[in-house]
């Protein structure tokens, strides 16, 4: 769904189905019913708040966002979700700090092998807010949205490998995890999860890489606090 300009005063929206949406209404069986919706705030650019300060700021962002079409493809719209909190006083959304196997040292990647001992890695993910001792319960996050290239990673062990929620016509495959039961020193919540890699052969490294290594993206999200992160997993021959 998108909010469309227009000269008058009205308001316009542009609302598409989804291919997953498309897919499940093509099915005229009547099972098809929309329960809810989501809004985001992908296109807006909340640097110029600290750069022009609230007023003048905001008057700018309303000004030159631009207005973003409605995406069909579920992966790409709504990438940062927008979340109701009761607390006036909330400023920080936490964040996430990774942790595991195979990182670089920024911890913006993670190497893999294609066969042998580094094909799994263990990979954590834990809720922080600079500069605060305790995390909101509001944005404590209860479950964790996992999205992966079902080409080259599944998410488990070779005895428990897990079953993603749906698989896209891109191979995109979604999981959904509820947090662990532990938690992080500030109370925030926790994710630990093994990422294994299928068996890729010689065509697909070619077709999806330089011929020996395939990069490929990890999105995870918070369900409560709507926060995004994402690294890059380096499969290598």
């Amino acid at each position: 769904m998108g909010f469309l300009d227009h000269s008058t005063n009205n308001i316009i929206i542009d609302a598409v189905l989804t291919d997953k949406g498309r897919e499940l209404l093509a099915r005229n069986d009547g099972s098809f019913s929309i329960k809810f919706f989501a809004l985001g705030d992908d296109e807006v650019d909340y640097t110029m708040i600290q750069k022009f300060g609230r007023q003048v700021g905001a008057e700018k962002i309303i000004k030159n966002t631009p207005v973003l079409e409605a995406q069909t493809t579920a992966q790409l719209g709504l990438k940062y979700r927008l979340v109701s909190l009761s607390n006036p006083n909330l400023t920080r959304i936490p964040n996430y700090t990774l942790t595991g196997e195979g990182l670089s040292t920024d911890k913006s990647s993670v190497t893999m092998n294609k066969t042998g001992q580094d094909s799994v890695r263990s990979l954590s993910l834990g809720q922080s807010v600079a500069n605060e001792n305790t995390i909101d319960p509001e944005v404590q996050d209860q479950a964790f949205i996992v999205r992966i290239n079902n080409r080259f990673l599944t998410i488990g062990t070779n005895a428990n490998v897990v079953r993603p929620r749906s698989i896209s016509k891109d191979q995109v495959a979604t999981y959904v995890f509820t947090r662990d039961a532990a938690t992080t020193g500030i109370g925030g919540s926790k994710l630990s999860m093994t990422l294994r890699v299928r068996n890729i052969n010689e065509e697909r490294f070619t077709a999806y890489g330089d011929g020996s290594t395939i990069k490929t993206p990890v999105t995870i999200q918070g369900v409560q606090s709507g926060a995004t992160t994402q690294f890059e997993v380096q499969i290598s021959k």
